[in-house]
């Protein structure tokens, strides 16, 4: 078999571009990684081992899932670009144990997927450098889809990373701030800079590794009217919680009651910021909301 150059390496990823007259989509948010230290770095931090089965979203020309599949049991690509396929095929033709799917990650039945081509016995893990354009809707999919990962580690921009990571009562500290955490432990492995893609982007990037939380001092009743809850709290910026909580359930003398009657039962203040609370507060407050008035 020919040794070629690993695929991220900046030689051989030019090279594939040329020869495949390619350029980075702006549309699908493509920049190609061609620093092989982050790319083990990536590894490291998800901590593949030959016991891991792994998905990746958005491989690009091949660079992570290289890397990616020298170190773990199995790795399944999705990618949405058709006209990658025959460059996939070719660059991790040496490597028996990928498998790309052509297919939006978003609009995959994933469950479904996972039973048919995985040992779901073995831990499972998404590893992914994620198109900019789509990290959220990606992310809580991720999070909050039938499907429990041992790990998720992505790359995305610096500033979205450090909405997902925020403490309270700081700037980037939001709805999706509340939400990440409340279903994962938030860690930022490290910062990418912007010189190690081609094309090369307007910001930098950071590595996020989520894992799920076994349990929180409280849970949520419901998941999903806790997360429709949380982002109606943080509807309007730099409205008070009295002003938000409002705007979810109604400005009525008797809902205004319920309300303060609510606020009043887990000791917060209906002045208070929706970014001054923890996540558990959030948590209390949404079960309170259903428990002692049945609004959610």
């Amino acid at each position: 078999m020919t040794e070629y150059p690993q695929i991220a390496s900046p030689t051989r990823t030019q090279a594939i571009l040329n020869r495949y007259h390619l350029s980075a989509k702006k549309s699908l948010g493509q920049n190609f990684l061609v620093d092989l230290g982050v790319l083990d770095n990536i590894v490291a931090a998800a901590k593949i081992t030959k016991a891991d089965n792994v998905i990746e979203i958005g491989p690009g020309i091949g660079g992570l899932t290289e890397q990616l599949a020298k170190a773990a049991n199995k790795v399944v690509a999705f990618e949405i670009d058709a006209n990658l396929l025959p460059v996939l095929d070719e660059t991790l033709a040496p490597y028996d144990n990928i498998e790309i799917i052509n297919q939006d990650i978003l609009k995959a039945n994933l469950p479904k997927i996972i039973d048919d081509v995985f040992d779901t016995e073995k831990p499972l893990k998404v590893v992914a450098n994620l198109p900019y354009y789509i990290t959220t809707p990606i992310v809580m999919d991720l999070i909050t889809g039938e499907t429990q990962f041992d790990a998720i580690v992505v790359m995305m921009q610096k500033e979205v990373a450090e909405r997902l990571n925020a403490e309270p009562s700081t700037k980037p500290y939001g709805s999706l701030s509340v939400i990440v955490q409340e279903l994962n432990q938030v860690e930022i492995s490290f910062v990418v800079p912007k010189t190690a893609f081609i094309p090369q982007p307007k910001v930098d990037s950071a590595i996020v590794k989520l894992t799920p939380r076994v349990k929180r001092a409280v849970e949520p009743f419901d998941q999903k009217a806790f997360i429709s809850f949380v982002r109606g709290c943080f509807m309007h910026q730099r409205k008070t919680l009295w002003n938000n909580l409002q705007g979810i359930f109604g400005k009525t003398p008797e809902v205004k009651a319920n309300i303060k009657e609510v606020l009043a039962s887990v000791n917060i203040d209906a002045g208070v910021r929706p970014e001054n609370l923890t996540v558990d507060q959030f948590v209390t407050l949404a079960n309170a909301f259903h428990t002692l008035k049945n609004l959610i």
